[in-house]
């Protein structure tokens, strides 16, 4: 696997305070390239997945990006045998979906933008497609769902703005201090939100009532965009560790922390740069999956460049990492985005990305495991 970036400074090493299994694929299972329908085109991205079961999953992204002009919303449909290119209303409409998620298969939600940056909000009811009027003067950014609720991560008047739906509309909720990221929804009561402050990365809990909000790592720029609770005594959260200064492209390292019910402690990976970009849970039983974007490692003493490809997803089976790569695409390159969605009442796992292409461009990208 060649990596498509040069890598021109060297991050300083931090102290990883947990210890790590074997860097190695359990059993002969592996991640698996899944082609795109043909009219979707070469320069095309996706952003987000979700996934009620084996024969029904949704993708959405961005078609035909020029190279200064936006493309045009995609929105994807797995159907138990191949993805296949879904209508939507205002098809004419340039722009970009965002984000897609769902309660269940006939109440999904799907927020992007237009070409000018006015929002979309769509909702499938379970036969079509339809326009959803966004709550007044948010610009909703994220959509997530779990525990039976659906909830928007946007802003209103350069402000975050967290929404909940209630009934037939939009409930504002209050804000934890700094941004959110990303949110893991158990119930209406029980939500942990990812994101910073300005004293770094935070991870937020919401009881029904008020957010208490703790510091997961306190270096300068460190962030988290992603949660997983698993249980009260194991959450997970991932995202960027800090940095200061440096020049621009230089690799930063990932951040991984975990909860015992008591205390957040760093989490080793074997990974030295890169995002972690997604947390889901698998089947029970299964692992807990971590996605790496951009992942790299540091190479044998004088290697040139120093560093190398590293594992592209990270699989926790409760006692060590089982380390992945992403499939050789023919014709394209490593994937730039990594999103995870898992299949309920299986094991298999989807990603959706985009994946750099020839002459800077980029390709829309699908993975599957299991």
């Amino acid at each position: 696997m060649t990596r498509r970036f040069l890598v021109t400074a060297l991050a300083a090493a931090l102290t990883l305070l947990a210890p790590w299994g074997p860097a190695t694929a359990a059993g002969t299972r592996s991640w698996q390239h899944v082609p795109v329908p043909e009219p979707v085109r070469p320069q095309a991205g996706l952003n987000d997945a979700v996934a009620f079961g084996p024969d029904l999953a949704w993708a959405v992204g961005t078609d035909a990006v020029g190279r200064e002009a936006p493309g045009f919303p995609l929105l994807l449909r797995w159907d138990g045998t191949s993805w296949q290119r879904q209508s939507l209303p205002g098809a004419g409409r340039q722009g970009e979906l965002l984000s897609v998620a769902g309660v269940s298969p006939s109440s999904v939600w799907a927020v992007g933008r237009d070409a000018a940056g006015a929002p979309r909000l769509l909702r499938f009811d379970g036969r079509g497609w339809s326009e959803s009027r966004p709550p007044r003067g948010v610009v909703p950014a994220r959509a997530v769902a779990g525990g039976g609720e659906t909830w928007l991560i946007g802003a209103r008047d350069g402000a975050q703005a967290l929404l909940r739906r209630d009934g037939g509309g939009w409930q504002d909720l209050p804000v934890p201090p700094g941004s959110v990221y990303g949110l893991h929804i158990l119930a209406g009561d029980d939500v942990w939100a990812a994101g910073a402050t300005d004293a770094g990365a935070a991870v937020s809990h919401w009881d029904g009532r008020e957010w208490r909000q703790t510091i997961v790592d306190g270096f300068p720029r460190a962030a988290v965009g992603s949660v997983l609770a698993v249980s009260p005594t194991e959450v997970w959260a991932g995202g960027t560790a800090g940095f200061v200064g440096g020049p621009a492209g230089r690799p930063v390292p990932p951040l991984l922390v975990r909860f015992d019910g008591q205390t957040w402690s760093r989490v080793s990976v074997p990974v030295d740069f890169g995002s972690i970009s997604s947390l889901v849970p698998a089947a029970s039983g299964a692992p807990v999956w971590v996605a790496v974007s951009r992942s790299q490692k540091w190479g044998p003493p004088g290697s040139t460049p120093p560093l190398v490809p590293g594992p592209d997803f990270l699989a926790w089976d409760g006692q060590a990492f089982h380390a992945y790569d992403e499939p050789a695409v023919p014709g394209e390159g490593d994937s730039l985005t990594l999103r995870l969605a898992p299949v309920p009442g299986t094991e298999a796992v989807w990603s959706v990305g985009r994946a750099a292409g020839p002459e800077n461009t980029f390709a829309p990208r699908v993975l599957r495991f299991g």
